[in-house]
């Protein structure tokens, strides 16, 4: 019969290491502080577009809208 030699195998460790742990933080920092970045800019531009020029686009859109889904609700009961 063939011998059967023990091959010492290296065992694996599944834990992530303090390093890793630590880059994977700093990524999601960064990644909090860009949509942060995005939301301000949202923001500024929200409070500075004219609200008198959107007001009049605004109605036509809600009537449009109003006329198309709610009508056609109301007639199809």
């Amino acid at each position: 019969m063939a011998k059967l030699t023990k091959v010492a195998e290296e065992p694996q460790t599944n834990s992530v290491s303090q390093e890793e742990l630590f880059l994977l933080e700093q990524k999601k920092v960064r990644a909090l502080e860009k949509i942060a970045n995005s939301l301000d800019a949202l923001t500024i531009w929200f409070e500075e577009i004219d609200k008198e020029e959107w007001s009049e686009r605004l109605q036509y859109y809600l009537y449009e809208f109003y006329n198309h889904t709610v009508k056609n609700k109301k007639d199809n009961e």
